[in-house]
């Protein structure tokens, strides 16, 4: 079985959430049931982890896919027995894996208690869609977690300072305190600050497109939000991928030892 779900921090989980977008991916949609199960069969051949979130992306766990036939897709039970049990009552569960480097996304109406091969199981249908997220429009780094980015958000509360989590061209991935209530899907901040060593401040506007809860490894909630950058100028454009870029080259530059 997979290992335990709530001991996975945010860097080893992808969005919940880019199937809502269907207008802005619809390109990467597969329809053909040909196409799609030969999509899932190498996702269980090669024992691919699979997220699957439920409860609004309130909740979720980590499983495999371990055997797709013609009607059903049969997935292996979580490590976590509260989840096992919650998700039986959840009316839509998206699951979220990774192959050969290309994101993959599908969602259910609800999975149902099974057994295979003698063990606990949970199966499915067959998807009407999956996305199959070919490529990025910007490469998008995980923040060092020895000096983070620090992010400041001008709220009816005063400046809000969050710690950046991920950074692209595109948009940023913010840590929020689990109790925000005023960062839903779409809403639009003005006026934000964001300090890049080396390359100053930049200021820019950003909208929120998804929002969802994560627990650490230290067993602490907290929320999410993946923010896109709205009409950011050429010149922050540019400050932001020369970050990016020195940040890269000194990452791998420490995996070979040159560092």
């Amino acid at each position: 079985m997979p290992d335990n779900e709530q001991a996975q921090g945010a860097e080893n989980l992808t969005s919940p959430f880019d199937l809502e977008e269907s207008d802005h991916y619809s390109k990467y949609l597969l329809f053909s049931r040909s196409e799609m199960l030969f999509l899932l069969r190498a996702l269980q051949q090669k024992g691919c982890m699979v997220t699957a979130h439920f409860d609004h992306g309130n909740s979720f766990f980590l499983t495999s896919l371990i055997e797709v036939d013609g009607d059903e897709l049969v997935f292996d039970y979580g490590s976590n027995d509260e989840m096992n049990r919650k998700v039986q009552g959840a009316d839509k569960v998206v699951f979220t894996s990774s192959l050969d480097k290309v994101k993959v996304q599908f969602s259910l109406p609800g999975l149902s208690a099974t057994t295979y091969e003698g063990r606990p199981a949970f199966s499915g249908a067959i998807p009407e869609s999956i996305l199959r997220l070919q490529r990025r429009e910007y490469f998008r780094l995980s923040t060092p977690l020895a000096s983070p980015l620090k992010c400041f958000i001008p709220t009816e509360e005063g400046i809000l300072e969050t710690t950046v989590l991920d950074i692209s061209g595109g948009g940023i991935g913010l840590m929020l305190p689990a109790d925000r209530k005023d960062f839903p899907v779409d809403s639009a901040f003005s006026n934000c600050r964001l300090e890049l060593p080396e390359e100053g401040t930049i200021n820019f506007n950003m909208i929120v497109r998804n929002a969802f809860f994560l627990t650490n490894k230290s067993g602490n909630s907290y929320l999410r939000i993946g923010c896109e950058f709205d009409n950011l100028s050429g010149a922050r454009l540019s400050a932001i991928q020369r970050y990016i870029t020195r940040i890269e080259r000194e990452r791998k530059a420490r995996e070979s030892g040159m560092l």
